[in-house]
């Protein structure tokens, strides 16, 4: 398979979730993807485990609020960059960069401190991508 290139930050869109354009830091020194949300609870979907949360698709925007739900994929015990170990929420979802679409798992957590709402981290890069640690919005027009 014939990888895409893709810059250290690009525009993502996360269909099942109704955002479009979230702006992703690449980190592949991030084993999951990380996804900033607030008012997480646990809920049920069709009989089945889920969570509710709030999201802010829009960085310049932070009073814009989309309320989204998604089946709990997997509760983890994640390590952040700042050492500190937390239980986090997964999700799995279907996601967009350019032409590519494929399925990655999301932890949910407060990335307020952090420059951008999402990570797309290893697991998500996987086989699929190279990037160009030098350029922004290589695969997405950003």
């Amino acid at each position: 398979m014939d990888r895409i290139i893709i810059g250290h930050i690009e525009n993502i869109d996360l269909p099942d979730l109704g955002i479009q354009q979230l702006t992703v830091r690449v980190d592949s020194g991030a084993q999951t993807s990380s996804l900033h949300v607030d008012n997480i609870e646990r809920i049920k979907i069709d009989q089945k485990p889920g969570v509710a949360f709030d999201l802010h698709p829009e960085i310049h925007d932070v009073d814009k609020v989309v309320r989204c739900q998604a089946l709990l994929h997997d509760v983890r015990k994640v390590k952040s960059s700042n050492g500190i170990s937390e239980q986090r929420y997964v999700i799995k979802t279907p996601a967009v960069l350019g032409q590519y679409h494929w399925n990655i798992e999301i932890t949910l957590t407060d990335r307020s401190d952090m420059t951008y709402l999402m990570l797309l981290g290893r697991q998500a890069i996987g086989e699929h991508f190279y990037i160009d640690a030098a350029n922004a919005f290589v695969a997405s027009n950003g």
